[in-house]
């Protein structure tokens, strides 16, 4: 017999507990013996039938399986490009630290949840370059995630557009089954200089390519720091203040299928960006058979629920009138 909780110490105190409850209950009765005639061998049955049923409770919370089957475990995967938007923009303070350590933080927890999948790494600006290919090891992954800073991409403005056509072209590249599940996370502050990704949007839904969105800021924004000063708007030479504008990550959010979430010090959406994701259903890449104990805690739950019933309904008379 297999049990699912090994662990009895549990239980031991369980029953450390009825029995010195029950001592007490005896105890009573010793003291209503000495006045009242009471029969002690209908006492003796309430005690045995408290006693089994409380004893099947037990073997019930440990989950006992007895026997043995065979099941079909299913491996699904998905393929899921991470775009970063690396423009200086990300080294805003509005979210403590920064926009881009937070997101760096964020993105660790969030790369192990997906193990069976493979992840890809995109980092861009004005253009896109990919920083990692699909892969299956999450340690190469981690290492880039933890190299990533706003000088490995050119500093002229942000473009939406290009880390989706990079993604949509590998994807495509890579194509070797046309229901494969494929996804992109798009994570940035909104700012987009190029606003071009209208015919982009169509070609990534009929490519069955979900993208995600998660803007990252605040809609106070802050001035953007440049070593040890700050980046001046050379329209109005002040500290150019960015700040999240939402509205083109929704809209290619809504047009490929997929969501739009946002980070910041009030609003962390990371957990249903998880789950968003885990919901899309993955390409079965295989099966396994493995053999699976039968959990049977569910007929002494029931025996022990039956006496316990005939216990209330049915009392034994332990005093004779």
């Amino acid at each position: 017999m297999i049990w699912a909780f090994p662990d009895f110490s549990l239980l031991l105190w369980l029953a450390i507990i009825f029995s010195l409850l029950y001592a007490a209950y005896l105890y009573r009765f010793y003291l209503i013996n000495k006045k009242l005639q009471v029969s002690k061998h209908r006492l003796f049955l309430k005690l045995l039938l408290r006693g089994t049923y409380f004893l099947l409770f037990l073997i019930a919370l440990a989950g006992p399986s007895i026997g043995t089957s065979m099941k079909e475990i299913k491996e699904e995967g998905r393929d899921i490009f991470i775009a970063i938007d690396l423009s200086h923009s990300m080294n805003a303070t509005d979210i403590g630290p920064s926009r881009l350590q937070r997101i760096k933080f964020e993105l660790k927890n969030l790369v192990k949840r997906f193990s069976g999948d493979r992840l890809g790494l995109i980092i861009f600006s004005s253009e896109a370059f990919i920083q990692c290919p699909l892969t299956f090891d999450q340690n190469v992954l981690q290492l880039h995630l933890d190299g990533l800073n706003t000088y490995l991409v050119p500093a002229q403005g942000t473009d939406i557009s290009a880390p989706l056509a990079m993604a949509l072209s590998k994807f495509q590249a890579e194509e070797t089954n046309e229901n494969k599940s494929k996804s992109v996370i798009l994570i940035s502050d909104g700012e987009d200089f190029a606003d071009n990704f209208g015919g982009l949007t169509a070609d990534l839904s009929d490519a069955g390519i979900r993208v995600f969105t998660l803007g990252v800021g605040t809609d106070q924004g802050s001035t953007i720091p440049r070593g040890n000063g700050l980046i001046i708007d050379p329209k109005t030479n002040q500290p150019a203040i960015t700040r999240l504008e939402p509205g083109n990550m929704k809209l290619i959010a809504s047009q490929t299928d997929g969501q739009y979430f946002e980070l910041s010090d009030a609003v962390q959406e990371i957990p249903e960006l998880i789950q968003a994701i885990e919901r899309v259903e993955g390409t079965v890449t295989g099966s396994r058979m493995v053999e699976a104990s039968a959990n049977k805690y569910f007929y002494f739950l029931l025996a022990a629920l039956g006496l316990a019933i005939l216990d209330m309904v049915l009392p034994f008379r332990t005093i004779k009138l």
